[in-house]
């Protein structure tokens, strides 16, 4: 498949994404540093709607990449910024919290690049 074909996206709908990673590093003593080196989140989104449509991360627990996953999902990709700093103070109790508002915030500015048509890893 090239990029000008269609795939299946949620719902059978016909869609193009994109894929972007958002890269942070952890506290010295987490467990994700000690294993991974950093830490990572990786979206899907929607070119048409911007939706996050798939979502995965670099985690040590399997609960962490559920719970993270259950709050990007469906949402509105460039919108998260408004609202994830405070969710993550009320909800997320990892020691990775600033970890994953630094890497979602890295994530944003890749696709804001790759939806200008620039390269993402160009400063």
């Amino acid at each position: 498949m090239n990029e000008y074909e269609l795939e299946r996206g949620p719902g059978g709908a016909n869609t193009r994404t994109y894929y972007v990673i958002g890269e942070s590093r952890t506290n010295a003593d987490n467990a994700i540093t000690t294993i991974y080196g950093s830490f990572y989140l990786a979206f899907e989104v929607s070119e048409v709607t911007e939706q996050v449509v798939a979502f995965s991360c670099t985690h040590t627990l399997d609960l962490t990449e559920n719970f993270l996953r259950k709050l990007f999902l469906g949402q509105h990709f460039p919108s998260i910024d408004t609202w994830l700093e405070e969710v993550l103070e009320r909800r997320y109790g990892g020691s990775s919290r600033r970890a994953v508002l630094v890497s979602y915030r890295d994530a944003l500015k890749r696709y804001r690049a790759m939806r200008r048509g620039g390269c993402p890893n160009k400063h």
